[in-house]
C-alpha cells in the first residue's frame, strides 16, 4: 500500500468580474421590463411584480461581493441574462478543457512534474460540456498526460469524490500520479432572472495533484482519511440533459437551470456536514483541538460558519476557516479546493485540516489532510 499525496494545486480565474452592485443594475432593469409587459394582470391582482434585487440583500443572503464568469456582457444584457460563449468546432478545445489545461499547468508546476508523468486524469464538475468524448480525456490529450481518464459528477461534491477515487487508487497502486480538475462554468446553469438565487455562482477551474507520498519532490500534504456519503434529495436539482428535446414545451423551462429549496437547503445539509466531518475526525482519532485548518465548500457564509462553529467547538478564529465566497461567489466542487490552494502554505508539518465539499444530491465528502 502507498501513501497518497497533495503535491501541487491551481486555480485558474476567468479575467471578467460582476460585482454586485453591476448584477443587480442588469437583474433590476430585467424586472423592470417584466412587470412592465404584464402591467394590467399586475394591476388586476392577477400577477405579483417581481422586486427589485439589492446588494444588501445579496451580501447579507451569502457573503458574496463579486464573481468571476468567461461572459460577462451576455449575463448583464437585460434582454438576455445568461452568458455568450460560442460553439467551437469539434477539434478545436472545449471551454472546459481549456481552463483546465491552465490550472492542470499551474499544479504541476508547483508538483515539479511533467504532464507526461501523469497517469489518471479525473474531470470531476456538477456539469459537463458534452456527454461524450469525456472531457477528462480531451484534457489528458491536451496536456500529453498518460495513462486514462474520466468523468465524475457528483455535483458540488465533486472535488472531494474525484480526490478520494484518485487517493484509493494510488494507494492500491493502480496508478502513480493522478490530476484531479474541476472546471466550473456554473454561469451556464444558473438562472439569472430569478432574483432568489442570481447572484449565487461564478465560474472557476480548479486542479490538484495527487502522487505517492515517497515520489514527492517538494512540500505535501498527505492524505490521511477520505470519507463520502450520499442522500437523495430533490431540494438542489437541475433537470437538464440528454432527454431534454424528449420533452413537450422544453423551451425556457425553469426547472432546466439550477433550482433549490434554500430553507430546507440549509435546515437539512447543515446538521448532515457537521456530524460527517465530526465522525471522520473521530474514526481517526483526530481531535478538535488539533485541527488548524477548514476548508469548506463556497456556497454560504453562514453555512461555512454554522459548520466551523460545530466541527471545533467554537467560534472559528481569524484563518481557522478561511471564507473565499466574497471574491468567487459559489464555484460548486472547486469552492473548498480554492480556498485549500489560497490558505494552506502558511501549515507547518504536522499540521492537520479537513477538506470538505457538499451539495446536491445530497452529497458529502471530506478529506484529511497532514502537513508534511
Amino acid at each position: 500500500m502507498h501513501q497518497p499525496a497533495i503535491t501541487g494545486h491551481g486555480v485558474f480565474t476567468p479575467s471578467q468580474t460582476i460585482t454586485n452592485d453591476e448584477l443587480v443594475a442588469a437583474f433590476n432593469a430585467y424586472a423592470d421590463n417584466w412587470n412592465a409587459e404584464r402591467a394590467a394582470e399586475i394591476a388586476g391582482g392577477d400577477l405579483e411584480p417581481m422586486p427589485h434585487s439589492s446588494s444588501g440583500f445579496i451580501l447579507n443572503a451569502s457573503g458574496i461581493e463579486q464573481r468571476h464568469v468567461l461572459d460577462k456582457d451576455g449575463v448583464l444584457d437585460p434582454t438576455r441574462m445568461y452568458p455568450r460563449l460560442p460553439a467551437r468546432e469539434d477539434d478545436a478545445p472545449s471551454y472546459m478543457a481549456e481552463m483546465a489545461v491552465d490550472a492542470c499547468t499551474r499544479a504541476l508546476e508547483m508538483a515539479g512534474l511533467e504532464a507526461s508523468g501523469i497517469d489518471l486524469v479525473i474531470c470531476a464538475a456538477s456539469n459537463h460540456e458534452r456527454a461524450y468524448p469525456a472531457i477528462a480525456i480531451e484534457i489528458q490529450q491536451l496536456l500529453g498526460c498518460a495513462g486514462f481518464g474520466f468523468d465524475m459528477n457528483v455535483a458540488c461534491s465533486s472535488a472531494t469524490f474525484g480526490i478520494q477515487a484518485a487517493a484509493d487508487m494510488i494507494r492500491s497502486g493502480s496508478v502513480r500520479r493522478a490530476l484531479v480538475v474541476c472546471p466550473e462554468i456554473c454561469s451556464g446553469h444558473l438562472e439569472w432572472r430569478d432574483r432568489d438565487c442570481h447572484f449565487i455562482f461564478g465560474d472557476v477551474c480548479t486542479a490538484l495533484v495527487l502522487e505517492r507520498a515517497e515520489d514527492a519532490q517538494g512540500a505535501r500534504f498527505d492524505i490521511v482519511s477520505t470519507r463520502c456519503a450520499t442522500q437523495y434529495s430533490n431540494n438542489i436539482r437541475n433537470n437538464n440533459g440528454f432527454l431534454r428535446r424528449t420533452h413537450d414545451q422544453m423551451d425556457d423551462r425553469r426547472d432546466m437551470q439550477f433550482m433549490q429549496n434554500g430553507r430546507k437547503v440549509f435546515k437539512e445539509v447543515l446538521p448532515l456536514v457537521s456530524s460527517h466531518i465530526a465522525d471522520h475526525m473521530a474514526a481517526e482519532k483526530w481531535e478538535a483541538d488539533g485541527l488548524k485548518r477548514l476548508w469548506l465548500h463556497q456556497a454560504n457564509k453562514t453555512m461555512n460558519d454554522f459548520i466551523g462553529k460545530k466541527v471545533l467547538g467554537r467560534e472559528p478564529e481569524e484563518g481557522e476557516q478561511p471564507n473565499i465566497l466574497q471574491d468567487y461567489a459559489n464555484t460548486s466542487s472547486a469552492g473548498s479546493i480554492i480556498a485549500f490552494s489560497k490558505h494552506s502554505d502558511d501549515l507547518k508539518p504536522g499540521d492537520r485540516g479537513v477538506i470538505c465539499s457538499f451539495g446536491a444530491g445530497y452529497s458529502v465528502g471530506s478529506v484529511l489532510v497532514e502537513r508534511a
